[in-house]
């Protein structure tokens, strides 16, 4: 690694920049598993084929999760260390701004909260879908995991779907402000354009947060 290299990875602009690159790769993610979460609406066939088709990549579907895995530690671990420096540097949490003006909103004073939210939805999740029930399907003489009625196992009970809700309000906040500041982190600050990036992503947060949220509602009643 060149001694260039090295100060990047090194500095505050460098760790803040490849928490915005890692974050903004997540919410791509984001969107694909949402559209793929959709045919959860169309039926257990679908879905479950969907999911086959995931699983039967084999080898690529590991080289895939281990690529999210490390991305979503790199943000992670990158966010800790520089809320931790900032806070010795300034003596308070980083998302506590000085009151000169320029004043804090509820997704940028909630950011390590809402972190915090996610990570342990994040595990759960692992833990009820991924390696949770697995039960077997018949469709078409191929038998295949019935991932479809493992979700509809879950979200039957009210108080995951009431976890899943408030964990997706979170990734709302998170996401929201997340998504427009990876942009300011790469210098992108323009009269005109940063507004609209703003607005971006709160359209984004909506629709991934609340389509998520809403999937769980619907699955939650039809199965109840």
């Amino acid at each position: 690694m060149s001694a260039a290299v090295s100060r990047y990875f090194s500095s505050s602009i460098g760790r803040k920049q490849l928490i915005a690159l890692s974050g903004l790769l997540l919410c791509g993610f984001l969107v694909t598993h949402l559209l793929g979460n959709f045919l959860l609406l169309v039926g257990a066939e679908a879905f479950n084929l969907y999911a086959h088709k995931l699983i039967s990549m084999g080898p690529l579907l590991y080289v895939a999760e281990a690529g999210l895995a490390g991305l979503f530690v790199l943000h992670l671990g990158l966010a800790i260390k520089l809320t931790i420096e900032n806070k010795v540097a300034r003596g308070q949490k980083y998302y506590v701004k000085n009151r000169t003006g320029r004043g804090e909103t509820i997704m940028s004073a909630s950011m390590p909260y809402t972190g915090l939210i996610l990570l342990a939805f994040l595990i759960s999740h692992l833990i009820h879908f991924k390696f949770g029930p697995h039960y077997s399907t018949d469709i078409n003489g191929v038998i295949v995991r019935d991932l479809y009625k493992t979700v509809v196992e879950f979200f039957r009970s009210p108080l995951n779907t009431a976890w899943y809700v408030i964990s997706m309000a979170a990734a709302a906040l998170h996401t929201s402000h997340g998504f427009s500041s990876a942009f300011q982190s790469f210098g992108f600050n323009h009269g005109t354009w940063t507004p609209k990036v703003k607005l971006l992503g709160v359209v984004y947060a909506i629709f991934v947060a609340g389509g998520f949220a809403l999937i769980s509602v619907l699955l939650h009643v039809k199965g109840a």
